[in-house]
């Protein structure tokens, strides 16, 4: 498993982008503009340590985040999407948003933090059980 980065929700990406980037001195290191879905992802990173990273991500339409909602999740990246969820399960965690797409999956902690599982590499050869599972609560 490799940490790959944690999720934080802003209202202004200007002004998140002046504290993260001149005040902490983080720069950017990618950027995503989805019209679809309308919102920004700006990921950020230590000078000389692009593996540990934040993600800005920035909804255009306003929306107030109330109760933890401007953090996001932890993201790690895994080998074997299929077993980690398959273990998790074993292990009595519920799949939250299964890897339908063999690519990204959602759990939660015990204190209900999100936790994000994306498949290192190209994503797997959607199978069953996971492409029929539905989601379940929030992710």
């Amino acid at each position: 498993m490799k940490y790959l980065h944690t999720m934080v929700r802003v209202t202004d990406l200007t002004q998140s982008r002046r504290f993260y980037c001149e005040a902490l001195g983080l720069r950017e290191v990618r950027r995503m503009d989805n019209e679809r879905g309308r919102f920004t992802l700006v990921f950020l990173a230590a000078p000389g340590d692009e593996s540990a990273q934040i993600e800005l991500t920035h909804n255009w339409d306003p929306e107030q985040y109330g109760g933890g909602r401007n953090f996001g999740h932890l993201a790690y990246e895994v080998e074997d999407i299929y077993a980690a969820c398959t273990r998790l399960m074993q292990l009595g965690v519920t799949i939250n948003r299964p890897p339908r797409d063999g690519h990204m999956a959602f759990v939660r902690s015990p204190d209900q933090i999100s936790i994000e599982l994306l498949q290192r590499g190209a994503a797997l050869a959607p199978c069953e059980p996971w492409t029929s599972m539905p989601n379940v609560g929030q992710w």
